[in-house]
């Protein structure tokens, strides 16, 4: 059982009185739990931190101590990180499709590792960054993904080797390949059948003597929700074995993002209005879908929320705070009476929250706490 971070009735309670809400609970502990549970189930693997799940400064400086990598995908996270004092050596640019801003900046900082999926990422590649070492990205369907990246990303098995022997014959470092299964994956299936793949187009390639060295296995590790019954420990041990067995001299990486930062972080809400409509009851939390809650937007995400009060179940709505009639978070699902002021807990509120909410209709982001600095 994988642990999670979950606040008490008594520390929610205790936070509510003494910040702020709406208020985010951040355990610097999970994240290295979360970093130290991976790496040890995957020990010859480089983990890089997907920023873009978190980009919290703490979160990231967490990581750093425990010696992991980042995967950026911008200039702005390039950037962010360089200021924090981390080495461009320790940076991969995993987006396929890179701007003419973010290839000056990761030319300026010295990140020359880096993704594509296409031809014309060649060309680009090669006159902003020469000798870059590149990965070339597979595209792996998995049906089973909670968000399915690659209906986006990822070139066809057929197209890899002309890819590859174009990117070398423009004079870029040709490392190897990369994948991602999509995120929330709920089993190793998709991993290994990747795996499999790219032990093919490993093969080809040696073929024509082009050595690849370097595969990228992404991200997708899932952490626990609400409905899915989850065996992290069973799916790591799969990867691991077929890791062992197909990929034993090549330099292996991986991109977590929600795994990492996904369980650490807990939200604590309140309940500012309660009416009834439609013969339904609406409870109106401070925060909504434009604050943490853009996950169920953006991430698909189905968030647990805990009252831990006692007492008859009726059906009621949840909606936001902003003057927006698409601000409704939950409708018709089971819950105890409440009443204004009521808090309420969210757990596994760390990935795809605050990192994409906003400020829209003038509502402030939620501040961020670590819960271990409130132990002092």
């Amino acid at each position: 059982m994988q642990k999670v971070f979950k606040l008490s009735q008594k520390a929610m309670n205790t936070l509510a009185e003494q910040y702020k809400t709406p208020l985010l609970v951040l355990s610097t502990e999970q994240i290295a739990y979360n970093y130290q549970l991976l790496q040890s189930h995957l020990p010859q693997v480089k983990i890089h931190y997907a920023v873009k799940a978190n980009p919290d400064e703490r979160i990231v400086l967490t990581l750093a101590k425990q010696g992991a990598y980042f995967d950026v995908a911008s200039d702005g996270e390039m950037m962010a990180l360089t200021g924090l004092g981390i080495a461009p050596e320790r940076m991969i640019y995993a987006n396929p499709v890179k701007t003419s801003s973010g290839l000056a900046v990761a030319d300026k900082h010295g990140v020359y590792k880096m993704t594509f999926d296409s031809e014309s990422e060649i060309y680009k590649m090669a006159k902003a960054l020469p000798g870059a070492t590149v990965l070339l990205r597979i595209r792996v369907d998995n049906p089973d993904a909670l968000v399915d990246l690659n209906k986006k990303f990822g070139a066809p098995a057929e197209e890899a080797i002309r890819l590859l022997t174009i990117a070398r014959a423009q004079g870029l470092t040709v490392g190897g390949l990369c994948f991602h299964v999509g995120s929330q994956s709920p089993n190793a299936k998709a991993y290994l059948a990747a795996l499999e793949l790219c032990h093919g187009i490993f093969e080809q390639a040696k073929g024509i003597g082009l050595e690849l060295s370097i595969l990228d296995i992404g991200g997708g590790f899932p952490i626990p929700t609400v409905t899915d019954d989850i065996d992290i420990e069973l799916m790591l041990s799969q990867i691991q074995e077929s890791l062992e067995r197909l990929f034993p001299h090549t330099e292996i990486w991986a991109e977590p993002g929600r795994f990492i930062c996904g369980t650490a972080v807990n939200l604590i809400t309140r309940v500012i209005g309660t009416q009834e409509r439609n013969e339904q009851q609406w409870y109106f939390l401070d925060e909504g879908l434009y604050g943490t809650f853009s996950g169920i937007l953006f991430d698909h995400w189905e968030y647990e929320l805990i009252s831990f009060k006692t007492g008859k179940q009726i059906t009621a709505t949840f909606a936001g705070p902003s003057c927006d009639s698409l601000d409704v978070l939950f409708r018709d699902i089971p819950t105890v009476m409440l009443d204004v002021d009521d808090v309420l807990l969210v757990p596994n509120c760390g990935a795809y929250t605050s990192a994409s909410a906003t400020v829209f209709n003038g509502f402030a982001k939620a501040q961020l706490i670590v819960w271990e600095d409130t132990l002092d």
